[in-house]
């Protein structure tokens, strides 16, 4: 495979997650006899290059002493530089990049305009699928316009007015990881919180609590072709409570890939069938692209839609061990896609200067 690279970290309240599973990417390449670049954005927007045998705890205190500064350059002869002796700047040799930045400009299209402008491939969503599944609002509204069941979802305002009842859950709009989300017992209560949560304040949005629901995961893959999962079932606490940021990332050393669940979950074949039906559809209508997962809410009164995560903790390659494939196979096959696909290209057909030369002097188009 040429020389792949991983990037993680990013300015994002999931910076630290987005270490965890960058970090088991860089070693499971590494150890499968792959020379890694290990790239690391930098919660300032900085960007570093770091040994690829670093270890999490050397990003506890803030940037690592063994971090090397790199930069970006976008259009003609863009990629990552390093600076060399004399200011001169030499161009990293990379084949493509395994995005492993969970949450804010890592997962929100943000960075995968910037990776498409600098001409670099690169894994996970493209940039519209990126900015689809990051805002939940969009995400639900996208279901819904394509007659998908999902649970009702709310922008939290001063002059929201619900005829529901709660308890309700309160998430960020745009966010991952659990982190932020909270069940409340009342709609007064929700927005209070968005006016002290620093987590709300950027656009918050919320539904009711089913606290019956039982939570169904998925995973897909888009290469060598699309294939789903086994569905799983997270486990959560003995509380009944919500799956917590703890619970997913503070439980063991793996992050979501030691979380408790239930894989296979053991569900009704109709119900099965139903989740991996809408699962496809999900895939074309949020232009999945690598690997994703995507969430489910089920009860006895229906199967709902819940969440889709383009960039998934792990990469979601625990489902896929299951399947008998390992981790370093799944980011190959990952980083083929990349290779041979790209993300984006850009199109300037019908731009031949027709409308400049014959629109005149600009000054008769502000007449």
């Amino acid at each position: 495979m040429n020389r792949p690279a991983v990037c993680f970290g990013s300015p994002s309240p999931e910076h630290d997650i987005s270490i965890l599973t960058g970090l088991q990417a860089v070693r499971a390449l590494s150890d499968a006899g792959n020379d890694v670049v290990a790239l690391y954005w930098s919660k300032t927007g900085n960007w570093f290059q770091v040994p690829a045998d670093i270890e999490p705890s050397e990003f506890a205190d803030g940037l690592p002493r063994s971090a090397e500064p790199i930069s970006i350059k976008i259009g003609d002869n863009g990629g990552f530089y390093k600076l060399g002796k004399r200011n001169k700047q030499s161009l990293i040799d990379i084949s493509a990049v395994v995005v492993c930045c969970h949450g804010g400009p890592g997962e929100d299209g943000s960075l995968q305009a910037m990776f498409d402008l600098a001409g670099i491939r690169y894994t996970g969503p493209s940039q519209q699928g990126a900015a689809i599944g990051m805002d939940k609002l969009a995400f639900s509204g996208t279901m819904e316009a394509a007659g998908i069941a999902s649970l009702p979802l709310h922008l939290v305002t001063d002059d929201l007015a619900l005829d529901e009842t709660g308890p309700f859950i309160i998430k960020p709009r745009f966010g991952g990881s659990s982190i932020g989300i909270e069940v409340v017992d009342d709609l007064t209560t929700a927005k209070a919180l968005v006016q002290t949560q620093p987590l709300l304040r950027h656009g918050a949005v919320i539904q009711n609590y089913l606290s019956d629901a039982i939570d169904l995961n998925i995973s897909v893959r888009t290469y060598p072709e699309t294939t789903l999962s086994a569905v799983e079932r997270p486990l959560r606490p003995e509380d009944g409570g919500i799956y917590s940021y703890a619970d997913k990332y503070l439980t063991g050393s793996q992050g979501m890939a030691s979380a408790p669940r239930e894989l296979p979950a053991e569900l009704p074949p109709n119900i099965e069938g139903e989740l991996r039906t809408i699962a496809d559809q999900v895939v074309q209508l949020a232009m999945v692209r690598s690997v994703a997962r995507i969430d489910f809410l089920w009860n006895a009164d229906g199967l709902w839609v819940n969440e889709i995560n383009t960039i998934p903790g792990s990469l979601s390659w625990y489902f896929w061990s299951h399947e008998g494939i390992s981790f370093d196979q799944l980011l190959t096959e990952m980083i083929q896609e990349a290779v041979e696909s790209p993300a984006a290209t850009f199109q300037t057909d019908g731009a031949d200067g027709t409308a400049l030369r014959d629109v005149g002097a600009i000054s008769h188009k502000l007449a």
